[in-house]
């Protein structure tokens, strides 16, 4: 038997690290996936963060990007074009794949959960992949250019307007996917990945019971700050963070997830931060946190196993 992790994630930067775990074979992962980000798109189910984590899973992300599949098409993208839909949201052939199996299986009265599952065998991938929640949870920021989902934020005006207030819609009726308490309460070591504290793991921590579960497991919760000297090496956290009045600092990550994660990891170029985490009854560790390469995905992996499981 191996050593098991939950970790929870978003997308693109979450993913590197669960690659990290991945590539281990001491380690059974699961990894719980943000799906606030989900939305329809051409009357199809699209949920990025998931697909995303898989297929950087199975080796077929496209890794220019992040996200979509390697060496992609986009055929049908432009054939919606011609026919004058919108498509800012570029979806490759490959990709409308998914999102028509997904969205056939929902329709035929399939979970969130279930369509996943059959999407992770397909691509034959080991880990567990869960959702959050089986049910709508939609993340929408109020900004200075009105309310707008959070995929027209990221992708249509390229997190350009100034963000006010975020709200995850349909939270407080949603529950925990199957499977989800049990993974956290059940794992050996329990990991946030170094995304985006508000819009990536924020929904996750906001599906009731969620929180609580990681409350329960404080001392065996580590995060990986998603800040680097300051700033975040991919994405709006930085940005955003400011925006809403948080501070831009590794205490500040620390506070937002303080009341259940006992250990947050600091890239070196933050260790003169660590009295301030301290400072709010978090403890700091240092290891590299910046991931180029995938040897550095699974050095990262591998120390958090070997440090604090």
């Amino acid at each position: 038997m191996g050593l098991s992790v939950t970790l929870l994630t978003g997308g693109v930067g979450g993913s590197k690290l669960a690659l990290g775990f991945y590539r281990i074979p001491a380690c059974e992962l699961t990894a719980i996936a943000n799906t606030g980000d989900d939305i329809v798109m051409h009357g199809l189910h699209v949920s990025p963060d998931p697909d995303i984590l898989m297929y950087t899973l199975a080796g077929v992300v496209n890794p220019a990007t992040g996200w979509g599949f390697r060496d992609e098409t986009f055929t049908v993208a432009k054939g919606l074009a011609g026919y004058g839909r919108e498509t800012w949201f570029q979806l490759g052939d490959r990709d409308f794949a998914t999102h028509i199996h997904r969205t056939a299986m929902l329709s035929s009265g399939a979970t969130l959960s279930q369509a996943i599952e059959a999407i992770r065998r397909s691509l034959d991938i080991s880990a567990r992949v869960l959702p959050m929640s089986d049910d709508a949870v939609v993340t929408m920021l109020d900004t200075n250019e009105g309310i707008m989902h959070l995929q027209e934020y990221f992708v249509r005006y390229r997190c350009e307007p100034v963000v006010r207030a975020i709200t995850f819609e349909g939270v407080s009726d949603a529950k925990p996917a199957p499977g989800v308490i049990e993974a956290i309460a059940d794992a050996d070591l329990v990991v946030i990945a170094p995304s985006n504290p508000l819009i990536s793991i924020g929904p996750i921590l906001a599906v009731p019971g969620i929180r609580g579960a990681l409350r329960r497991r404080r001392e065996q919760v580590v995060s990986v700050c998603p800040l680097v000297a300051g700033k975040s090496l991919k994405g709006p956290t930085d940005k955003m963070m400011a925006q809403l009045g948080y501070g831009v600092s590794p205490a500040a990550v620390a506070t937002m997830y303080g009341d259940f994660c006992g250990t947050i990891i600091l890239d070196p170029a933050d260790a003169g931060a660590c009295a301030e985490v301290e400072a709010v009854r978090m403890r700091a560790a240092v290891l590299p946190t910046v991931m180029q390469t995938q040897e550095d995905k699974v050095r990262l992996a591998q120390s958090i196993m070997d440090r604090f499981a």
